[in-house]
């Protein structure tokens, strides 16, 4: 019970205010994304933003801010209420040789536009015998928000990473945001980029090299973000701060965890895991959407069937969100959702530790 209140009182709070650089090495996620649309929209003409509330409203999450200002109408566009019809238009335009951004106002919306997602924008390259190239970038926040129930709850990144032809990126901080956005914007194939709505407001410190505007990130490339001998922890999106502040604790009482931040779904960069795990032999996954078929079970299954699965001392542990529609509930959503100390007592298990 205490446990749940923690982590009831660790949750943030939704917000839909504007943030500002803290200060000039500090950055948020939500400006990080900003500047990577506007620094592209500067570079290259084709590329042009469109989605509900994304021009005069400067976003429902204040992503696009200024973008309607500087850009106009014809590059910045308020689309009705219809993610259907504005991701069909969005992914003509691709086919026609512009580069659009596709916002979901949340990811769950894009239910109502996946035949154009996954049967259009994906499969249009390989149908095409190669022929025609869909550079598109569907973006928005993804997963567990705070307080908005069971249809604006959900992680899609097994989901739209189960397709080929799709690219899947899911960022975590701020360098992530920004080096990945400007890959997805630049790359020649349909990207899926999964934010988290609540990392937007959260400042990450940055060096001089992400600032500058043609930093980017490679798509397919994992970051270990810290180093370690004991156990692997392998998360994704918010999930990775989890299992940073799982490292830390753990730390304390001598266990050393090498944390490794996906950055890219699909493709999903193996080499990183398998070399971590045959160091540590040791392995848990982090994750915030549904056990079955999930990002776990795909990484556990890719350690099965590798040579790496020799090195492992123990089974792999699955930390990830529970297998339930998300509750409304404040106590409930804490309870459904991976906490640090769920990451902790996995580590506590693999390693035999009582």
């Amino acid at each position: 019970m205490m446990l749940a209140t923690a982590a009831v009182r660790g949750l943030t709070r939704r917000s839909f205010s504007t943030s500002k650089v803290l200060s000039a090495q500090q950055l948020t996620v939500r400006d990080a994304l900003n500047s990577a649309l506007d620094e592209e929209m500067e570079r290259d003409e084709r590329v042009f933003l469109l989605g509900e509330e994304v021009a005069q409203y400067d976003g429902a999450y204040k992503v696009s801010r200024g973008l309607w200002k500087k850009y106009g109408d014809k590059r910045v566009i308020d689309t009705p209420i219809t993610e259907m019809g504005f991701a069909g238009i969005a992914v003509g335009a691709a086919f026609a040789g512009l580069r659009p951004v596709c916002e979901f106002m949340t990811f769950n919306f894009s239910m109502q536009a996946i035949d154009q997602v996954i049967n259009s924008a994906a499969k249009t390259f390989y149908m095409s015998a190669g022929t025609v190239n869909v550079p598109i970038v569907f973006r928005g926040p993804n997963g567990a928000a705070a307080g908005v129930g069971a249809q604006h709850s959900q992680c899609f990144g097994a989901w739209y990473s189960h397709c080929p032809g799709l690219k899947v990126i899911s960022p975590y901080d701020s360098e992530d945001a920004k080096g990945l956005m400007k890959a997805a914007i630049r790359d020649p194939d349909p990207v899926v980029c999964l934010e988290n709505e609540m990392l937007y407001g959260v400042g990450f410190p940055v060096s001089d090299q992400v600032l500058d505007k043609e930093f980017v990130l490679p798509i397919g490339k994992a970051k270990i973000m810290r180093p370690g001998k004991h156990i692997t922890l392998v998360a994704h999106s918010k999930a990775v701060e989890n299992a940073l502040q799982a490292a830390n604790e753990l730390a304390g009482k001598g266990v050393e965890c090498e944390v490794i931040n996906l950055r890219s779904l699909r493709p999903l960069d193996t080499e990183t895991i398998f070399k971590s795990v045959q160091k540590t032999h040791h392995l848990v996954t982090v994750e915030q959407g549904w056990p079955q078929s999930g990002i776990g079970s795909e990484i556990c299954a890719r350690i099965m069937e590798h040579e790496t699965f020799f090195h492992l001392d123990a089974p792999v542990w699955r930390v990830t969100g529970v297998d339930v529609p998300m509750p409304y509930a404040k106590s409930l959503e804490a309870a459904a959702l991976p906490q640090t100390h769920d990451v902790v007592t996995a580590v506590n298990k693999v390693l035999g530790i009582k």
